[in-house]
């Protein structure tokens, strides 16, 4: 189904709040399995018919942001070709509930991805066998986690995907040597018996809170970008009325450690998976080899020529 355009206003820095006359926007929530409001935009084409269903797309932010900054500007876009759109706020950022604020955890953010399907799969214009997501920056990998053990979302498609973990663990350019690596460990765990004291919470990581001009291109796009979130207040934060992308330290850090790479983890010579974990990364493996090597032990090898499962279900797209 492909509409037309028409007319739309957008302004042209990073506070490109996109709006559409084509598109309805409502607010709603809804719990994930850990029992976590998660806020969302759902977009609705104006001209939709009553009784018919629509293929659906989940919109995820990029890491550190919000809704209403890159996912909107798709979920609108996506919303004017005919789809049921929802950009969401992972747990812990914008209106999505979580302390304390701005935490890192991969695996409620997923959850939030198959939570969203959740909602989406029981609205009764949303045809629960066409729902895709696509994932910006640190969502691509997110949305990636969520589609390896949710079959459920039918296709993918990432944008600027960032792999979290391995920018975690190594750095923008692989620029953290090991006994940098060892000494950000060793710092956290020191920082633990600070926090369980009662002592100040110790963030890392995200952007500059203001620019000399020793500032680099990269740290001059992410000040530009990111404190837009500061109009959509989240008065938990960390810098209330400030909101760069900042961390905690001893989150960052459990998620720079404990997150591996699928290869690393799929050609382990030694498996000791349990069976729910086998069938789990088994599932994975079918849906989501486009991360794969040639060969996945848990799995076997991949055979050449057969139809990637993600694109047999893109087609709808």
């Amino acid at each position: 189904m492909m509409l037309g355009v028409g007319s739309a206003s957008a302004q042209t820095d990073a506070d490109n709040f996109y709006k559409s006359d084509l598109v309805n926007m409502e607010k709603v929530s809804f719990s994930n399995q850990y029992k976590m409001k998660v806020a969302g935009n759902l977009f609705l084409p104006k001209d939709m018919k009553a009784g018919e269903t629509y293929p659906a797309i989940i919109v995820g932010h990029p890491m550190g942001a919000v809704k209403e900054q890159s996912a909107n500007l798709y979920a609108i876009k996506m919303a004017e070709h005919g789809f049921v759109t929802l950009s969401i706020d992972l747990s812990f950022w914008g209106g999505s509930e979580g302390e304390p604020r701005n935490s890192v955890s991969p695996e409620i953010y997923a959850e939030d991805f198959s939570a969203a399907v959740d909602f989406l799969g029981t609205r009764p214009f949303v045809d629960r066998n066409r729902i895709g997501v696509i994932g910006i920056c640190g969502s691509g990998s997110f949305a990636i986690s969520a589609a390896k053990i949710d079959p459920r979302l039918k296709a993918i498609a990432t944008i600027s995907m960032y792999n979290m973990g391995t920018a975690s663990r190594n750095g923008l350019k692989h620029a953290l040597t090991l006994e940098q690596r060892k000494q950000i460990i060793a710092e956290a765990a020191e920082q633990r018996y600070v926090e369980f004291l009662g002592g100040e919470t110790k963030y890392t990581g995200g952007t500059v809170h203001e620019l000399t001009a020793n500032s680099s291109p990269i740290e001059r796009e992410f000040y530009e970008f990111y404190p837009r979130r500061c109009n959509v207040p989240d008065h938990h934060a960390p810098h209330p009325g400030k909101q760069h992308e900042v961390h905690e330290l001893l989150s960052v850090c459990r998620y720079r450690n404990h997150l591996t790479a699928p290869h690393a983890f799929h050609h382990r010579r030694e498996c000791t998976l349990t069976r729910i974990q086998r069938r789990r990364l088994q599932q994975g493996c079918r849906t989501q080899r486009i991360i794969h090597r040639a060969r996945c032990r848990p799995c076997g090898p991949l055979r050449p020529g057969q139809p990637h499962p993600v694109q047999q279900a893109g087609l709808f797209l």
